[in-house]
């Protein structure tokens, strides 16, 4: 069996430096097919030093083929959560990072594997919020609306003769990438908010009174929303917003209803 290097060691270091900083990250995987890819993505990430599995809808889960793929990592299976959508599972986060093979020409912020693992490391030292790394199903991935949840996409650069990767494959990668940001990133001063990040949900019902308005108002098609509003998340997204700008933002659409009930539009 291939052992893997203690990086700790090499690095001089007594406690591992992954431990704390990697606690508010959650890895998701989105209605998986095979029970094995499950275990095996466990596996991957105890390997590089994460726990937290969150399984939205799986197909078929217990199994006792992901036990046994697992290999040692039953612990994070006994942890792991289930959600019935995907909305539920990015809840309490503050930064969703989706990870597809398929980017179906969705025009969406993009970082590599390496980008990410700094990014991701960045935002947990310095704004303390929750990140959900989220991985699609093994045979199309994430849905255009799953995409549209996520502030970023993350692709692992493959040979262009053969790009497909196992599940668990990809969370590997994707999780060597975090440990290595942790290892690596000497970055520790942390990041002075006016208050702190909102969560993803907060954030979703922002984005459902905006619909809500902009439709009252005929601002957008009723018949076709889509690309207005998926510009429109993709704006607010970049800008990571803050409890207190989401809810300036709020206010300023219910003073567009107020008004528009008071002219008795």
């Amino acid at each position: 069996m291939f052992e893997i290097m203690d990086l700790d060691n090499t690095t001089n270091m007594n406690d591992d430096p992954s431990s704390d900083q990697c606690e508010p990250i959650d890895i998701i995987l989105v209605e998986t097919s095979h029970p094995g890819n499950i275990g095996a993505t466990a596996r991957a990430m105890k390997n590089m030093g994460l726990s937290n599995l969150v399984l939205v809808n799986p197909k078929d889960y217990p199994n006792v083929e992901a036990t046994q793929r697992a290999s040692g990592a039953d612990d994070v299976l006994q942890r792991a959560i289930v959600k019935d959508t995907l909305r539920e599972a990015v809840s309490n986060a503050t930064l969703v990072v989706g990870a597809s093979a398929r980017f179906r020409r969705l025009a969406w912020p993009q970082w590599d594997a390496r980008e990410a693992g700094i990014n991701v490391i960045k935002h947990c030292r310095q704004q303390q919020g929750r990140v959900a790394l989220v991985f699609g199903r093994e045979n199309n991935g994430l849905s255009n609306e799953e995409m549209e949840l996520c502030h970023y996409l993350v692709q692992i650069p493959t040979h262009v003769k053969y790009s497909s990767l196992n599940l668990s494959q990809a969370v590997q990668v994707v999780c060597y990438e975090l440990r290595m940001a942790c290892i690596t990133s000497t970055e520790t001063d942390s990041q002075t908010l006016d208050s702190p990040l909102a969560e993803h949900e907060v954030v979703e019902q922002m984005f459902d009174h905006i619909h809500e308005v902009l439709t009252d108002i005929d601002f957008i098609n009723k018949d076709h929303p889509v690309k207005l509003l998926r510009r429109i998340r993709r704006m607010f997204h970049k800008a990571e917003l803050e409890e207190k700008e989401v809810q300036i933002v709020r206010g300023i659409f219910a003073a567009v209803e107020n008004k528009i009930r008071k002219n008795g539009q």
